[in-house]
């Protein structure tokens, strides 16, 4: 039976008018974004299926195009939007960003940045500018590099930060395995990019390393 016969209550886009998004199972959202079914099966009975093949709603978000367009019921359109919906979900956190001061509102600072790099399979660096009062001028992704590194070059920070006119900074990386406890040389590039900073009167606010749903935080940690 379509979702248009089911009652008024139980279908997706009725239930999220009337209650919100969050009220809605993962099914019901994907069912939204698919808008319709196939042969014999509702838009919610494939959104299910979909769930159970790709294991998580999250690895059907990052699946890449070619494997996304294997599914049935799925293609480059479907993609196309998915993507597009990704985007603005990004810009709308970096929108938010841009207008709270980054040091008061950590949560959405940490969203934002684990929307940008939770799920990269190599490693970036990366730097939020902040102006004196400590809004987001812009994020800039500095250098990237395997799995496990990425060179980091004080002088190239430096210079942006100059030509951001930034007066303070929070760095960031990702760690592709996950797993966001700082490291040996984590903690020393940390030290060597304060010590260039300091020379401009750039401070450095924070070092945020994404790993996989948190962020680690040196400031926390009290090493800045």
């Amino acid at each position: 039976m379509g979702i248009k016969n089911w009652p008024e209550s139980e279908r997706p886009r009725e239930k999220l008018l009337a209650n919100g998004a969050a009220s809605l199972s993962e099914a019901e959202l994907l069912a939204i974004f698919l808008r319709t079914g196939v042969a014999g099966k509702s838009a919610v009975d494939l959104a299910r299926e979909l769930l159970m093949s790709f294991g998580s709603l999250r690895a059907l978000l990052t699946a890449d195009q070619n494997e996304f367009c294997q599914h049935f019921g799925l293609g480059p359109a479907k993609f196309a939007q998915l993507q597009a919906v990704l985007e603005m979900a990004r810009r709308h956190l970096a929108e938010q960003l841009s207008r709270s001061n980054a040091l008061t509102s950590p949560e959405l600072t940490q969203q934002y940045l684990q929307a940008k790099l939770r799920d990269l399979d190599y490693e970036v660096f990366a730097c939020l500018m902040l102006d004196n009062q400590h809004r987001v001028l812009k994020y800039i992704e500095l250098f990237r590099g395997t799995i496990d590194s990425a060179a980091v070059y004080p002088r190239e920070v430096v210079k942006l930060a100059l030509a951001q006119g930034a007066a303070a900074i929070i760095l960031v990386h990702n760690h592709p395995s996950g797993i966001a406890e700082p490291s040996s040389a984590d903690r020393a590039i940390t030290e060597r990019l304060r010590s260039a900073l300091d020379l401009i009167d750039v401070k450095v606010l924070d070092h945020l390393i994404v790993g996989d749903g948190y962020c680690e935080s040196f400031a926390r940690r009290g090493w800045l």
